[in-house]
């Protein structure tokens, strides 16, 4: 342990990981988090973070934690302290880090603990993919503020891929590594407003004809506490009643949001995903016959019945915003050729 009370790194891999991480007021939990960085056996990584706008500690922490490693182990970003946002404040990190080098990259919250093997497991799996887009997420062990009370989030095995990512998010942003392929696609495909950047880095992966994979062994301690952004895990019953109340207005803009966002890019896409992309967009702001069409899809479709039954109904029921919109969405099947950049 270093005067800063911090444990040396460990020694041992190869590939390189850019560990990306948004801070926000996260004194409390934030030096665990650090610590459990340290403890990888996995050690080659680098973390580079931008802070959000804190106003306690954070920030002191942070630097406090850099100075213990050696120089370039612990980076800032140059927008550091500009209040964005949690979805906007990582995605910005992971174009600067896909900019800054070609490695994998590692999303990591604030106020988690990971398991030693974590970053080890994940650059086990995605291994191979170095031309193919890969996302590699995990289960967690969800655990109140003093990380007791075990237990494990859903299993999310076999992984649906695209285009049934469109309608829910299986990828835990705290679990989350994706290989260079992959970070390069996620940053030159701009977000669509409101999006996660979990959920859109599946999304894009996916869409991309990439590999998603899901680890059925849980990988860290995710923290439930009343300052989480996403809110708590609950079991079914619990979102489908909270769902219910919400009703569909948020989430059927958002399907519109990240099928607008894949439209715009259909050199990325193969084939089946502009085909597929554009029949979803063709539904979206036409007749019922043409949302029946779409929900024959295979894999358009959430997890279990009762969730797809009510995904099924709002999908139906969804008013149009573009009615007569065609030509922009059939031109997704001539897309112009891509760039020897992209």
């Amino acid at each position: 342990m270093d005067d800063h009370g911090f444990i040396e790194p460990r020694a041992g891999s190869s590939a390189t990981v850019t560990i990306i991480l948004s801070t926000f007021n996260g004194q409390n939990f934030l030096r665990a988090q650090l610590t459990s960085l340290l403890t990888q056996s996995h050690e080659n990584w680098t973390l580079f973070w931008r802070d959000d706008g804190s106003t306690d500690d954070t920030v002191a922490i942070m630097q406090e934690f850099a100075a213990s490693l050696p120089a370039g182990r612990c980076v800032q970003s140059s927008g550091s302290g500009v209040h964005l946002g949690a979805a906007p404040s990582f995605l910005a990190l992971l174009r600067e880090a896909a900019a800054r080098s070609q490695s994998a990259i590692a999303f990591a919250d604030q106020d988690d603990v990971w398991l030693p093997e974590k970053l080890a497991n994940a650059m086990a799996w995605l291994a191979g993919n170095n031309d193919t887009p890969a996302l590699y997420c995990a289960r967690q062990f969800l655990v109140n503020e003093t990380l007791q009370n075990l237990r494990l989030s859903v299993n999310h095995n076999p992984v649906p891929g695209f285009p049934a990512c469109l309608t829910q998010n299986i990828a835990n942003g705290n679990t989350l590594v994706i290989n260079a392929r992959a970070a390069s696609l996620i940053a030159i495909i701009t977000p669509p407003a409101g999006t996660v950047h979990d959920w859109w880095s599946y999304i894009v992966v996916s869409a991309c004809g990439g590999h998603i994979y899901f680890d059925e062994e849980p990988q860290l301690l995710y923290r439930l506490h009343k300052r989480n952004l996403m809110g708590t895990a609950r079991p079914l019953p619990a979102r489908a009643l909270a769902a219910l109340r919400r009703g569909p207005k948020i989430f059927m803009t958002m399907m519109r949001r990240h099928t607008e966002a894949l439209a715009g890019n259909p050199g990325l896409l193969p084939l089946a995903s502009r085909r597929q992309v554009k029949l979803i967009q063709s539904a979206l702001d036409g007749s019922p016959p043409g949302r029946f069409r779409a929900l024959s899809i295979k894999n358009f479709r959430r997890r279990t019945a009762l969730e797809n039954l009510l995904f099924g109904y709002w999908f139906l029921t969804a008013t149009p915003q573009h009615p007569g919109r065609r030509t922009a969405a059939d031109a997704m099947l001539h897309p112009a050729p891509l760039s020897p950049e992209s």
